[in-house]
């Protein structure tokens, strides 16, 4: 069962050996986004103003406070910047048996550090209950396991 947190912010950072532009793009592939975030289907536009909407499958496993996870996280896409940055406003996540969570922002960031790109995701919400606790419990372990699958896919692209 997913735990909960006091913490109302995911915010994370993790190297990659890749280009910054290779790794920001990987937000907005189809297929890339399939293989690193397990999205079954997604809409993305990367451009100030365009649809960032994502869907997961339902679980099978019942969350006794979000129900299902799975379902869609959207928001529009207020700043892009190949290769440097990605910001996503008034976005939600709709679960597939209960009400949405938000609104929140979901920052992607990529900078050079070394020989490595420094991919750091800052996602963030600002209701203080039960519901959005367990929410960023859910999606901090979600994230951490997403942006090693990020890493090892475009660092796999990159070795090709």
């Amino acid at each position: 069962m997913p735990h909960e947190t006091n913490d109302l912010t995911f915010d994370h950072s993790i190297l990659i050996t890749a280009a910054p532009t290779r790794v920001l793009a990987a937000f907005f592939d189809p297929i890339a986004l399939g293989v690193w975030w397990q999205i079954a289907r997604s809409v993305t536009t990367a451009r100030p103003l365009g649809i960032y909407a994502v869907e997961w499958e339902p679980t099978l496993e019942v969350d006794d406070l979000l129900g299902r996870l799975g379902g869609v996280f959207y928001g529009s896409v207020m700043e892009y910047q190949p290769g440097r940055e990605l910001i996503i406003a008034d976005a939600w996540w709709l679960p597939p048996d209960s009400g949405p969570i938000g609104p929140m922002s979901l920052q992607v960031q990529c900078a050079m550090d070394g020989p490595a790109c420094r991919l750091r995701v800052r996602q963030s919400g600002f209701e203080d209950s039960p519901r959005w606790r367990r929410y960023y419990g859910v999606i901090e372990v979600g994230w951490l396991k997403s942006m090693v699958a990020l890493k090892k896919y475009v660092e796999d692209l990159s070795s090709m």
